[in-house]
């Protein structure tokens, strides 16, 4: 089941990690929405999605936005799109007009119809059609060859199993597979090889919970595979170019969100 909530956002000093998607439409002014520790520039029209688990640190430099927040549990006609659309849009026209109506009917509905099983039927039915016309801005793709859907299958099982190895050989075990065959897959779609894949993927998380989270650089370290403290940050240093310390150093102190929570089920 997906619920949803809607407002503005409000400026954010420190990263953090919200545990559902949010939709972001720039409606005023001009600024910036760091999104895993990369800077998206926001004017009237941009439209992002930020997934569950990704760094998040709104600017606080005039930006004027709406903001839909939802959880995971959606239709499965939309559950694809979740997982593979793009980050950001740049919307105009009529592609404007309908995502903006999409919003303000949800603002309103939100606001009207609060509790009981048809209001949650009612925003579910409406968060698909917002995410439907979503869909709508991206071109429709080629069916993918044999060696995209094999990325996409190590990716989601990366995705879930980067805390507990950074072998390649045990990816490639569990799928059934020879490391020569994902590092064909990972380099025909990304040009990076399946071990730098994997690297990549574990030092963002890094970054996450470094900047996210009070966790120690040691217990980051231990939660994603390294024992010795010493082995994380000669790894952390390798892939980020700074140590774990000088990268917590950057992250500004102040500020913990800038999307609301959602607020509870309404069934």
């Amino acid at each position: 089941m997906a619920t949803c909530a809607l407002g503005d956002v409000e400026p954010a000093g420190r990263p953090w990690r919200p545990s559902f998607h949010a939709l972001l439409l720039a409606t005023g002014g001009h600024g910036t929405v760091e999104v895993d520790f990369t800077a998206q520039t926001c004017r009237p029209g941009t439209l992002l999605w930020i997934r569950p688990g990704q760094a998040l640190r709104i600017g606080s430099n005039g930006l004027a936005a709406s903001v839909v927040t939802f959880d995971g549990r959606i239709a499965d006609a939309t559950r694809h799109l979740a997982e593979n659309a793009p980050a950001t849009w740049q919307l105009e026209g009529e592609d404007e007009d309908a995502v903006i109506s999409e919003f303000a009917q949800l603002s309103v509905d939100c606001e009207r119809h609060r509790a009981g099983p048809v209001a949650a039927d009612l925003l579910r039915h409406q968060l698909a059609v917002l995410l439907l016309r979503i869909a709508l801005l991206t071109p429709d793709e080629a069916p993918l060859g044999a060696e995209a859907r094999t990325f996409a299958r190590f990716r989601r099982r990366l995705e879930a199993g980067h805390g507990q190895s950074r072998r390649v050989e045990d990816y490639a075990e569990e799928m059934g597979c020879s490391v020569r065959t994902l590092t064909r897959a990972s380099l025909a779609v990304t040009g990076r090889t399946a071990k730098q894949v994997v690297d990549d993927r574990v030092a963002l998380e890094a970054r996450r919970l470094l900047a996210c989270t009070p966790m120690s650089v040691a217990e980051v370290g231990r939660h994603l595979g390294f024992p010795e403290p010493t082995n994380f940050g000669r790894f952390f240093h390798r892939e980020v170019g700074m140590s774990p310390g000088q990268f917590r150093a950057e992250i500004s102190l102040n500020g913990r969100r800038g999307v609301p929570q959602q607020r509870p089920p309404a069934d």
